[in-house]
């Protein structure tokens, strides 16, 4: 099975493809999952276009500083927590993981919007000056 490398994780692909079929019928099965992807393209630029109408490269720039701020409050914890030198405690601990939590739900949400742009399910404004 192969994998898909994202940003932050694998994500195993689970595509079925036949082998030991006729070239035709392989040509025909292609042709249908083409088309169901095609939906699938259709209903996410539709979908998300309804529910994220405008965006634009300051929105993803302020999402970027949230982001880096997430990361820097999960580092800066985790360095605090060091100072003592003693064992961190649970109430640390669920600090210290929210604060990654927080960096990492972050991270995955601008990935996954750029991911949007990319795909053409979401249209970027550009600013005129």
């Amino acid at each position: 099975m192969s994998t898909i490398q994202t940003s932050s994780y694998r994500r195993p692909r689970d595509h079925f493809e036949p082998q030991d079929t006729d070239p035709q019928d392989q040509r025909r099965l292609r042709g249908l999952l083409e088309q169901i992807d095609y939906s699938a393209f259709v209903a996410n630029r539709e979908v998300i276009g309804q529910m994220i109408p405008k965006v634009d490269a300051a929105m993803f720039q302020k999402l970027a500083v949230l982001t880096a701020t997430a990361r820097a409050k999960w580092a800066v914890e985790s360095l605090r927590q060091s100072e003592s030198g003693a064992p961190s405690t649970p109430d640390q601990i669920a600090r210290l993981a929210a604060a990654r939590n927080a960096y990492e739900e972050l991270g995955e949400a601008y990935e996954a919007l750029r991911r949007m742009v990319e795909r053409g399910y979401l249209t970027v404004r550009y600013q005129t000056s």
